[in-house]
């Protein structure tokens, strides 16, 4: 009999992510690497934190893929991205999606907010040129 996998979807600004799970040996990999092996303490918390709510997370398989956007915003889209499907895999216990949504809203919905882009007669989005003469 096949393995069943559960394959989600995250994003944030210009980072998507998708996560495969498998059942497994508790393997969490972010393009290739091993999620243990990055360098950055922080960005490793940002992957790993939905593993927090699931106790038997280790019985899984975790691969995801990211591209676009810098390292924040990848590691905010997997995280989104690896929660969502943890809950597939567990049917959606409502208990833990309500504490997930108490802890942090973006675990399980994506952020809406983009970049907005440059106008013309300004150097940034909402900045104007001075005028400075005299």
């Amino acid at each position: 009999m096949a393995k069943k996998t559960i394959v989600t979807r995250g994003k944030r600004k210009e980072a998507i992510a998708r996560a495969t799970i498998t059942a497994g040996t508790g393997r969490y990999t972010v393009n290739g690497v091993a999620v243990n092996a990055l360098s950055s303490i922080f960005l490793r918390d940002v992957y790993s934190e939905p593993l927090s709510f699931f106790p038997d997370a280790t019985k899984y398989d975790i691969a995801v893929k990211v591209n676009g956007g810098g390292a924040s915003g990848q590691a905010q889209a997997a995280r989104t991205a690896v929660a969502r499907a943890l809950l597939q895999v567990h049917g959606a216990p409502d208990a833990v999606k309500q504490q997930m949504l108490a802890s942090d809203r973006s675990l399980l919905v994506e952020d809406p907010r983009r970049v907005e882009p440059k106008k013309f007669k300004g150097p940034k989005a909402r900045a104007r040129f001075t005028k400075s003469y005299r």
